[in-house]
């Protein structure tokens, strides 16, 4: 009896499919139009957003306008990444004599990589504008400024230690004395608390400024100043809010394109059924 034996070749690796991995065509078509998506989404939101809000009256209450616009954003990232993600799956290249597990796999990437795309972009789209307006509002307020405020500085509050009258003046127009007083609630906004010398200070100036006595002047700087800490941290906690939500429509978006690729690619190559049974 002569047993056959069949020797297989060693595997060299040259059997590994030509086609690259990544489509960077189909993914930079799914990322612009995620991108333009996003923009309309964004007009139309806006649009919803001043046709309901006043600046003299609103039916929508702060904390509703706050939820909602939130809730918003994320929709505008489930829809124009979902659409942009299923687009980068859909006209990427057919891989052939890939396993169905790198397939999926690739698939998953194409829709990760257009929403990537998307977003650096937008970024960037973003910044310049914005650049541009704090560049010129930068301009304006500096052609505008007085030679006294254009050349204010750090060392202005010492200055108006030094120079502080014992007795501030009545001159209620007096341009020198607002300045001095921004100076010292900036201050007392970035410290959390004014000092006592100004205190007093500010006491004896709007005392002299608007005829209150003494107590009810500083009954008035005590209620501006909580006034003033209380709207810096209303803005801080707004400005953390947006960031939080921000943050969930950028995840919930790139996997909404991630898993809109996954169809996309498998209705390209006629597989999306048999992945749906798996």
């Amino acid at each position: 009896m002569i047993d056959t034996v069949v020797v297989q070749p060693a595997a060299t690796g040259l059997d590994e499919p030509s086609v690259a991995g990544v489509s960077w065509a189909a993914v930079a078509a799914g990322a612009v139009v995620s991108l333009a998506l996003t923009l309309v989404l964004i007009a139309f939101g806006t649009g919803l957003g001043l046709s309901v809000v006043s600046p003299w009256s609103s039916s929508v209450s702060a904390t509703t306008f706050k939820i909602t616009t939130g809730i918003y954003l994320i929709v505008i990232a489930m829809i124009s990444s979902s659409i942009g993600g299923y687009l980068a799956g859909r006209l990427r290249s057919r891989w052939i004599g890939v396993h169905s597990d790198e397939v999926y796999f690739r698939d998953t990437a194409h829709g990760f990589l257009a929403w990537a795309f998307a977003t650096v972009l937008g970024a960037v789209l973003l910044a310049s504008p914005a650049t541009t307006v704090l560049s010129g509002a930068t301009s304006g307020v500096a052609a505008g400024a007085t030679a006294s405020a254009a050349q204010a500085g750090p060392a202005e509050g010492y200055i108006d230690a030094l120079l502080r009258p014992s007795t501030p003046s009545s001159d209620g127009n007096s341009a020198d004395a607002r300045g001095e007083l921004s100076r010292i609630m900036a201050s007392s906004l970035r410290t959390g608390e004014l000092k006592p010398a100004d205190r007093a200070y500010v006491h004896k100036v709007v005392a002299a400024r608007t005829g209150l006595s003494e107590p009810d002047a500083d009954k008035r700087v005590t209620e501006v100043i909580n006034d003033a800490k209380a709207a810096a941290d209303t803005a801080r906690k707004a400005a953390m809010q947006l960031a939080f939500w921000l943050t969930a429509s950028l995840l919930i978006g790139a996997f909404s394109a991630s898993l809109a690729a996954t169809e996309g690619g498998g209705l390209r190559d006629g597989t999306w059924k048999t992945r749906r049974t798996r």
